[in-house]
C-alpha cells in the first residue's frame, strides 16, 4: 500500500467507517420486510461510510494537537504535516457529510439521512469537541455513533424502527465503552500525559476493570434480547460465542488489571462485534 493510500485510510478512519457501514447493513438485515434493491442497499452502505469518514476526518483535524502528544498518533498526516489542516479540509469534511445525507435521503428516505447525520454529529462534535477533553463519560456518549448506523439500516426499510434493530442499537451503544476503555487502559500513560480524562486515567486500572466487566456483562445479556424480537439460532450462537469470550477476557482483566490483559480484552471486544454483526446479517438473510 502506498504512503498516500495509508494516509487517506488513516485520516478518514476507513476501518472504523467500514464497521459502521456493516452495522447499518445489520440493522437492515434484521428488519422485517427488508427487500431493498441492490442499488438501494449500496446507497445505504456508501452513505453511512461517507458519513463516518466525514466524522473520522474531523476527529483527526480537531485533535491534531492531542495527537502530537501521543506516540500512537503523532505520525498521523495532520500532525506530521503531510496534510495541511485548513479550510480546504473543512470543506471536504462538510461535503462528504452533505453527499452522504443527500444520497441516503434521495435514494431511501429522510430518516436514514437524519440517522447518518446524527452518527457523524455525535462522534465529530459531541465526542470529539465537547466531551473528550472534559469528561470520563466521553466515549459513553460518543458510542451512539454506531447505534445510529443500525437505526439508519432499519429506517431504510421502514421509518418505524423494528424492535430487533432498536435492541441491537442499544447493544452497540453499551459495547463501545468497555471496548474503548480497554484500549485506553492499554494506552493509559499516553492519555494521562495528554491530560485526556479517559476512565482508566481518572479512576485507575483496578476500578476501571470492574466497570468494564459490568458493562461487558450487560452487553452479553442484552445481546441476547434481539432473539425475543425474532432473531434466530444463528444470531444467538454468534452472540453467545462472542459475548462469553469478551466476558472471560474482562474477568481476566479484573483479576490482573494492566496493559497486557487490557489489550487482550480490546481484541476480544472486536471479535464479539464481528460475530454480532455477522450473526445479525446472516440470520436476517436466513429469516427473510
Amino acid at each position: 500500500m502506498s504512503s498516500v493510500a495509508r494516509d487517506i485510510l488513516s485520516v478518514f478512519k476507513l476501518r472504523i467507517g467500514v464497521a459502521i457501514a456493516v452495522s447499518a447493513l445489520a440493522g437492515l438485515a434484521i428488519t422485517p420486510g427488508a427487500n431493498l434493491a441492490p442499488w438501494e442497499i449500496a446507497a445505504l452502505a456508501i452513505g453511512i461510510l461517507l458519513s463516518a469518514a466525514s466524522a473520522g476526518a474531523f476527529n483527526q483535524y480537531a485533535e491534531r494537537d492531542l495527537d502530537a502528544q501521543m506516540p500512537r498518533t503523532r505520525d498521523r498526516p495532520f500532525v506530521a504535516g503531510r496534510f495541511q489542516a485548513g479550510n480546504t479540509w473543512l470543506l471536504i469534511i462538510v461535503a462528504l457529510l452533505v453527499v452522504a445525507m443527500a444520497l441516503t435521503g434521495y435514494v431511501l428516505n429522510a430518516w436514514v439521512a437524519l440517522y447518518a447525520f446524527l452518527g457523524a454529529f455525535f462522534y465529530g462534535v459531541v465526542y470529539t469537541v465537547w466531551l473528550k477533553r472534559r469528561s470520563s463519560m466521553n466515549i459513553v456518549i460518543g458510542g451512539l455513533s454506531g447505534s445510529f448506523a443500525v437505526l439508519a439500516g432499519s429506517a431504510a426499510v421502514d421509518p418505524v424502527l423494528a424492535p430487533s434493530a432498536i435492541a441491537l442499537a442499544v447493544v452497540l451503544f453499551l459495547w463501545t465503552p468497555p471496548h474503548f476503555w480497554s484500549l485506553a487502559m492499554y494506552l493509559r500513560r499516553d492519555y494521562a500525559a495528554a491530560a485526556v480524562p479517559m476512565l482508566p486515567v481518572v479512576v485507575g486500572d483496578a476500578r476501571a476493570s470492574w466497570i468494564i466487566l459490568g458493562h461487558t456483562a450487560g452487553v452479553l445479556a442484552l445481546s441476547i434480547t434481539p432473539v425475543l424480537f425474532g432473531m434466530g439460532w444463528f444470531y444467538l450462537v454468534c452472540a453467545l460465542a462472542g459475548g462469553l469470550l469478551f466476558l472471560k477476557r474482562s474477568i481476566d482483566l479484573v483479576l490482573e488489571p494492566g496493559p497486557e490483559r487490557a489489550i487482550a480484552n480490546f481484541r476480544a471486544s472486536l471479535i464479539q462485534l464481528s460475530l454480532l454483526l455477522i450473526g445479525a446479517i446472516v440470520d436476517g438473510w436466513i429469516a427473510f
